[in-house]
């Protein structure tokens, strides 16, 4: 027997569960139980199709037993068990890259943080915030060496060579004085009906009842050992409707979720017909922290005839929908089903997308009959539910229903055909700004005509925006057109706006020479009425936004210098002097700070501060 040192992260991992998790420390007990659940689903799972696997006796269970004097638990299964290198791999090392995150994704908030634990898959160190010390005993299946694995946490384990009766796992945990209160069926009982409940395999908790025999003086305390189903034990998903509490729904969840909190909203669909399969599907009420990740884990899990196949697999649902959790479970599919042939199976794809359009249809009901809620659901997971507007191009009119965006006018959020009933009498376009700040955004100059006007302009200030709506020409009949490019304003002008350009056309002239090649083109503007300029995009050119995007990406080599269109306010004080001035380097000063500051405005960077100084120097002393 020799002594191993924990990897690094191990050891940091370690410290900060046992320290940050300390308020919510019960659900070490979930996380074992569920451990537990894995390794009988991979055994069912090999039993059934793997051939050197079909003499394996599989008696699926969990026990949970507990001395009370000695101050023991132990969580026992007779699931697929471990070998020395499994051992060493699981519980010595994290190999999982994305476990790596978990360090950093540790909030101190520990009812957040206990989330995260089962999330992770770092679960059974949670066992160190109640024990002293652990010992893991544990025989794979279909192997003859047993092996016992013992820490007490602080920064060594062993492995030697053990006795086991049949294969599985025994987690032996010597408890401390806080961990004391697991001794005790009621709290052993309450902890799994509440996490584990309808974990599909049974769990069993060995207990000592005492009992008074006999009267009067001749009565005395019998005790006796008893074994007692404490879960349900129960595929819920395959399961009538009408069979199933509020309750029952939330313990699966929490199981499933690895969550305390309670889902937003969930859907459970039993399919008979051309197609024989289950679902159950939970809205979780917070985003999952891993929601942009390219590693994100899955949320759904996957079985054939209630035999569990996986819960890695991304396109069980479409990405857009990667924060959805629960459980799909076919009766059609092969038990064997590889990725390869699940992503190309008909039978899948179907059920793939009548999941898509109930999931969607649910957040319809839910938009138009618990708006609250809705808004709720928005907060959290409005950005990928954006994504499906350019992925999904099935449901692209589903998801225009779906989406909210914030208003010039409206409080809160507001939907397109909202915003349609709103419009005013001749408007035949939905516009829209985008940006980076809502502050910045509802007080640009892009939107001074159009409060003027009194007409609504939706705000975009989302990353994603830029790209999704772009490639969104219409909703419904009704043209999108973004405010920030030259043409959003053409179908709005009045008969004196006309005019208005004409009369400033020989000042727009002098400027757009003294600008040369910083600017694509100047024109007189009607969309401002109180600040000098502004700048806008040319319909064919990306806007402000899209190139910084662009940039971001790692594009800028390949695309040239934003080029942007500047227009002048005709009424405008400044520009009025302008043209009543002879002095051709004020024009030329002032020209380029009208672009310049149009520029800061929208977020366009200057090159040469320098230069804007000089300039910005230069009229301030004209002026004073």
């Amino acid at each position: 027997m020799s002594k191993k040192q924990f990897q690094t992260e191990v050891n940091q991992l370690l410290h900060l569960i046992i320290h940050s998790l300390y308020s919510h420390k019960e659900i070490f007990l979930r996380e074992l139980v569920s451990n537990s659940s894995d390794a009988l689903d991979k055994l069912k799972f090999l039993t059934l199709t793997d051939e050197s696997y079909k003499g394996v006796d599989f008696d699926p269970r969990v026990d949970i037993e507990f001395d009370e004097k000695e101050r023991i638990l132990t969580v026992s299964d007779s699931g697929i068990g471990m070998n020395e290198t499994d051992l060493e791999e699981n519980l010595g090392t994290i190999a999982k890259s994305g476990t790596k995150s978990f360090l950093n994704s540790l909030t101190g908030d520990a009812k957040k943080d206990s989330n995260l634990i089962g999330q992770f898959g770092v679960g059974f160190y949670s066992a160190f915030m109640v024990a002293d010390k652990i010992e893991v005993t544990t025989k794979k299946a279909g192997e003859n060496e047993a092996w016992k694995w013992t820490s007490d946490g602080k920064g060594e384990f062993e492995i030697e060579p053990a006795e086991r009766d049949g294969h599985g796992t025994t987690i032996k945990m010597y408890l401390n004085e806080e961990g004391h209160e697991y001794t005790n069926r009621w709290s052993v009982e309450s902890i799994i009906k509440k996490y584990s409940n309808h974990v599909s395999f049974p769990i069993y908790l060995h207990y000592e009842a005492v009992n008074m025999e006999g009267e009067g003086d001749d009565k005395k305390e019998v005790r006796e050992n008893r074994i007692e189903q404490i879960n349900a034990a129960s595929a819920i998903w395959k399961q009538s409707k009408n069979d199933l509490k509020e309750e029952d729904y939330l313990e699966f969840y929490r199981q499933i979720a690895h969550e305390v909190d309670e889902p937003l909203h969930y859907i459970h669909t039993n399919a008979e017909g051309t197609l024989d399969y289950s679902t159950l599907f939970y809205i979780p009420g917070k985003a999952p922290f891993d929601m942009f990740r390219a590693d994100y884990r899955p949320g759904v899990k996957l079985y054939v005839k209630r035999v569990f196949i996986t819960d890695d697999e991304k396109e069980l649902l479409p990405s857009y929908l990667r924060f959805v959790k629960g459980v799909i479970d076919s009766e059609d599919l092969p038990l064997n089903v590889s990725r390869e042939i699940l992503q190309q199976n008909r039978v899948m794809a179907k059920i793939k997308s009548s999941s898509v359009k109930k999931i969607l249809g649910e957040l319809e009901t839910l938009k138009n009959k618990e708006r609250e809620k809705y808004n709720s659901f928005w907060k959290e997971f409005g950005i990928p539910v954006k994504e499906g507007l350019y992925q999904d191009f099935e449901n692209r009119e589903k998801l225009l229903e779906l989406v909210m965006y914030k208003s010039s006018k409206a409080e809160g959020y507001t939907t397109l055909a909202e915003y349609v009933e709103r419009m005013g009498e001749g408007q035949n376009a939905i516009y829209y700004v985008t940006g980076e700040k809502e502050s910045v955004l509802r007080n640009s100059p892009l939107l001074e005509m159009y409060r003027k006007k009194d007409v609504e302009v939706l705000i975009l200030d989302d990353e994603i925006d830029e790209i999704v709506v772009s490639g969104i020409p219409k909703y419904k009949d009704y043209d999108l057109k973004s405010v920030n490019r030259s043409d959003a304003a053409e179908d709005l002008k009045s008969e004196d706006d006309k005019e208005r350009e004409k009369n400033v056309e020989p000042l727009v002239k002098k400027i757009k020479e003294k600008l040369g090649d910083r600017v694509k083109d100047v024109v007189a503007s009607t969309r401002l009425s109180d600040s000098p300029s502004c700048i806008v995009a040319d319909e064919n050119d990306p806007t402000v936004k899209m190139h910084n995007l662009m940039k971001a990406m790692g594009q800028g080599a390949n695309i040239p210098d934003f080029k942007p269109i500047l227009e002048i306010n005709p009424d405008h004080e400044i520009v009025k002097k302008l043209e009543g001035s002879s002095d051709d380097s004020l024009l030329e000063d002032v020209s380029n700070l009208l672009l310049e500051q149009a520029m800061l405005v929208e977020g366009v960077e200057i090159k040469d501060p320098t230069e804007f100084v000089g300039r910005l120097n230069r009229v301030m002393a004209k002026a004073i």
